[in-house]
């Protein structure tokens, strides 16, 4: 090797991409990041709701004072034929005694998809969640988060518990189809669960059965148990990024706010009307959100390559 020589290098042909050394913050598929922030944060949203909605004297008036507007008369709202209170009606699920055969046909239905699908992991999610959701729903409303009677309220409205069994039903079983469904039906299986979210926790919030925040926390419930089995899947296993067209959002919202003012609409009420509608909109959108709306840990990036 003479003075001017350099040791030998691997030569660079032009339109060649050099590959960047792995640090620790390459984001290579070696180095995937786990969501394990969304599940953290439905969990923080439903002690929020609990503690401010029901352990506050403030809290419990503002929620009761909504059933005083109004004459607490069934026959009032306008989908009470649909809700199978009524004699001789057909409730629609899951509410009334449709609980659980809702529940039971749901879990039929994954345990079903994941046997089409061999999608093993994915459906032992899916399965998850909706068991989750639905036995710690029942456990916190009876023994653990019980509600304190601070603000004096009516007999009838001391049996109401936090969170709401019949919203947290559809929530759980929404998020559930999107982890075993394909990808390219995902955010319509979405749609469709948004929609039956929005109008049974829009009724559940306006027939007298149950307040806001029981809908609400419902939902921030079933969120987070679905934030935990995503975070717990392998990222071979979690599901991906999903594509859709541009406008579904906008248009599953629009179409979840309407079922949410016609499901909650009553005919003595506005405010109780609105409220309860509110309450059922943000169920549906928190729930679009953790099933479609963001990317998943999967989702990975490459760096730019270099001429």
């Amino acid at each position: 090797m003479t003075q001017h020589e350099s040791p030998s290098l691997p030569a660079h042909r032009p339109g060649a991409s050099r590959q960047a050394p792995e640090g620790p913050d390459d984001p290579s598929p070696s180095r995937t990041t786990r969501p394990w922030m969304p599940a953290l944060l439905y969990t923080l949203g439903f002690l929020t709701v609990y503690l401010l909605a029901i352990c506050t004297p403030w809290g419990q008036r503002a929620e009761n004072a909504l059933f005083d507007l109004g004459k607490d008369n069934p026959e009032d709202v306008w989908i009470y034929p649909l809700s199978g209170a009524e004699y001789g009606s057909t409730p629609l699920p899951p509410l009334e005694l449709s609980a659980k055969p809702t529940l039971m046909a749901g879990l039929a239905v994954i345990v079903v998809l994941t046997l089409v699908r061999r999608c093993w992991r994915q459906g032992c999610a899916a399965l998850g969640v909706v068991i989750l959701t639905a036995g710690s729903q029942d456990v916190l409303k009876s023994t653990i988060l019980p509600r304190p009677d601070l603000a004096g309220a009516p007999e009838n409205l001391l049996d109401q518990g936090f969170p709401s069994g019949h919203t947290a039903i559809p929530a759980a079983l929404t998020l559930a189809a999107v982890l075993v469904v394909s990808p390219r039906i995902r955010p319509y299986v979405a749609t469709a669960g948004v929609l039956w979210l929005a109008c049974i926790a829009a009724y559940s919030a306006t027939n007298g059965g149950h307040r806001p925040s029981e809908v609400l926390g419902a939902t921030l419930l079933a969120c987070a148990c679905y934030g935990l089995a995503t975070w717990l899947l392998p990222p071979a296993a979690a599901p991906g990024a999903t594509r859709s067209h541009r406008a579904l959002p906008v248009i599953t919202l629009t179409l979840a706010l309407a079922v949410a003012l016609v499901s909650g609409a009553r005919n003595d009420t506005l405010t109780r009307s609105l409220t309860s509608a509110a309450a059922a909109f943000i169920c549906a959108a928190m729930v679009w959100y953790a099933a479609v709306g963001r990317p998943a840990h999967t989702a990975r990036r490459t760096r730019p390559a270099l001429d």
